[in-house]
């Protein structure tokens, strides 16, 4: 089903596919369909995307967009994100409604995850 005028989907720079899959399927879940040397799609769920074949790496640094994920245990998943291979670029912080840390994947794309506990 789609929804009129909604985000529907998400799109990531990627020079290294097998890394991004690998990350966010161990990390997070995320299924992958190859489409080939130049795309990678991937479906959490809920959001599809994909990953493009480029160098460029999407990071607040350099005024993207954050994508952030929700959490149930903001801690454990953290700790996933590491041992996948994240790397954290802040901490745990507190912000009005919720907790927060913020990494980059193997590729150097940022986001975020957040936790209202």
């Amino acid at each position: 089903m789609r929804y009129d005028q909604k985000i529907d989907y998400i799109e990531f720079p990627a020079a290294d596919f097998d890394a991004a899959q690998a990350f966010y399927e161990s990390a997070f879940g995320w299924a992958f369909t190859d489409f080939g040397p130049e795309y990678r799609s991937f479906a959490d769920g809920r959001l599809d995307g994909g990953f493009y074949r480029s160098d460029l790496k999407s990071t607040t640094a350099n005024g993207s967009a954050l994508v952030i994920i929700y959490a149930e245990n903001l801690e454990e998943t953290e700790d996933k994100v590491v041992a996948s291979g994240g790397t954290i670029v802040k901490d745990i912080f507190s912000f009005p409604g919720g907790r927060r840390f913020h990494f980059t994947d193997p590729n150097g794309n940022e986001l975020a995850v957040w936790s209202d506990k």
